[in-house]
């Protein structure tokens, strides 16, 4: 039932879907699960315990569940889940996990555009937009729907939030809040991503509420816990307010923007240099 090039290398023990498709000189390892409909184009290499999602095209040079970067890594099992209906672009590189049992995953419905590194034990939500050339580091979280522009480097352990959109050419060494659009570097924002909101039909009231709680965390010069607070007392609740408030307070590594008030101490295992 699937279309696998006698030129491909399957090696035995490869889980094999339906309507796969692998074409010639594809590198499948033993350890490898490829779901229905999936499509490995010529000279892709899959190893690892790397599962690929329902109809996820990955294109020629890919190289996805190899070895960790991460010098700390010292043999353990570790995985990579790729969702449903993703496009992983030439030469994209994902490394596998570093940790006991830890996981790379990347949800449904991505694009991973040509020469993307994703690293060591990444989160990637659905529906999320890497542009050519962009760089996450390890440990890194990237929220649903968000845009990373091309040839921008994510430092370790930073988040980036949901519907944000980051500029090409940037550099983010903390967290992105989501719902903003911003770039450069130094990173600069423009406010809430108003355009995006649009396009996924946020109503008239929550993008007011957000662009309320974007000045009130960013332009009154308040402490951010205090900010917090009186975005809490003086907006109407809904969840996209309530996902901005958790996840401002939740930032460990600082928001963007706010460095030298909103920064919390880093956690013990944190370095301060780009790993990978």
């Amino acid at each position: 039932m699937s279309n696998i090039h006698p030129q491909a290398i399957v090696e035995p023990g490869a889980q094999i879907g339906n309507h796969v498709t692998i074409e010639a000189f594809a590198v499948i390892k033993g350890t490898v699960t490829l779901e229905d409909h999936v499509v490995i184009k010529s000279h892709a290499y899959i190893d690892g315990n790397t599962t690929i999602g329902n109809s996820t095209v990955v294109w020629p040079g890919a190289s996805i569940g190899t070895k960790t970067q991460d010098l700390k890594y010292r043999g353990e099992k570790t995985f990579v889940s790729i969702g449903k209906r993703c496009e992983i672009r030439e030469f994209v590189t994902i490394n596998s996990s570093c940790q006991e049992n830890s996981t790379v995953r990347i949800g449904d419905d991505c694009l991973i555009m040509a020469y993307c590194h994703v690293a060591h034990n990444c989160e990637i939500g659905n529906k999320v937009v890497m542009s050519n050339s962009a760089m996450l580091a390890g440990h890194v979280i990237v929220e649903d729907y968000a845009i990373i522009g091309g040839m921008t480097p994510v430092h370790q352990f930073s988040r980036i939030g949901c519907y944000a959109m980051v500029g090409g050419f940037s550099r983010v060494p903390r967290d992105v809040p989501p719902y903003t659009v911003g770039g450069g570097f130094p990173y600069k924002f423009g406010g809430i991503n108003i355009i995006g909101l649009k396009r996924h039909l946020f109503p008239l009231d929550v993008r007011v509420a957000l662009s309320k709680a974007f000045k009130i965390t960013y332009r009154y010069g308040l402490h951010l816990e205090e900010a917090l607070e009186k975005i809490q007392g003086e907006l109407t609740p809904c969840k996209e307010v309530d996902h901005w408030i958790a996840f401002c307070r939740s930032s460990k590594r600082g928001l963007l923007g706010l460095e030298g008030v909103a920064k919390c101490p880093l956690n013990e295992t944190e370095e301060l240099y780009f790993e990978d």
